[in-house]
Order: structure tokens, then sequence, then C-alpha cells
């Protein structure tokens, strides 16, 4: 399975896939964010590549997120993409269920998701992996 943990080098791929998913403009901060994310103990940065190795389609931004009032932690999925063009092959499922073993292997009692309403295709997904709708998820835009 070509699932690994991403590099900086990985930054046009991963660059390239959020593009995909709507967040274009990326290549300005992303080596930056990536260099932040991969020194973050509780932060596991997965990528999906294809010969040559730098052929990215797909990643998977998993962090793990400490509870006070649960005996597990948290796993928090922030962001999962499979490329376009590589959809339906199994990339998502192999990136999930490695973020999912690596959740156990961590402790955690709960993997989450937030997916945008728009994503009706990945809502499906999250399903046939055995993910249940959670009632509310409330944010505060600070900028």
């Amino acid at each position: 399975m070509p699932i690994r943990l991403a590099q900086i080098d990985d930054h046009a791929g991963i660059c390239r896939l959020l593009t995909q998913l709507k967040y274009p403009g990326t290549e300005r901060f992303l080596q930056a964010r990536l260099a932040t994310l991969l020194a973050d103990p509780a932060e596991t940065l997965l990528v999906w590549a294809e010969e040559p190795a730098t052929t990215i389609l797909g990643f998977l931004s998993l962090h793990f997120i400490p509870q006070i009032a649960l005996e597990g932690d948290f796993a928090r999925i922030s962001y999962f993409a499979v490329d376009d063009t590589a959809r339906n092959k199994g990339i998502g499922r192999q990136l999930e269920e490695t973020a999912t073993r690596l959740a156990r292997e961590r402790g955690c009692s709960l993997l989450e998701v937030h997916c945008h309403s728009r994503r009706t295709r990945a809502h499906d997904f999250y399903r046939r992996q055995g993910y249940e709708e959670s009632p509310k998820y409330l944010i505060k835009k600070l900028k």
C-alpha cells in the first residue's frame, strides 16, 4: 500500500488536491504550514503516493486531541482529499482505514470529521466507513 507520512516535498501535490477541494491559493503558505504540522506530535499527515513517489493522489490530515472528561482521546480528520481522477479506486478507503488504525493504536475513543454540507458524495463515503452524523458543529471565525 503506497501510504506514507508526508514530507515537505509533497507540498505541490497536496496544494493541487486542496485546490480541487476549493481551497485555492495555498501555494503561497503551504510549505510553512506543512513544516509546522510535520513537527507537531499531535498531527499525522498521510499521503497516498503513486510511482514516482512524488505523484500524490490522496492525503489525510489526522489530529489527536486530548480529552478531559473522557478516558480516550479524539482523533480528528481535518483535511482529506483524493484526486478527482483517482476516485473510486480504494485510495480514500485505504487512507481512512489507516487513520482509524492509528487512532486506535493511540487509544482514541472517537474518530471525527467535519465535512461541509455541499460535499454529499463525501458524506456517502463516510457513512460507508461507519461514521454517524453528530447533531451540531458550531464555529466562530476569528479572522
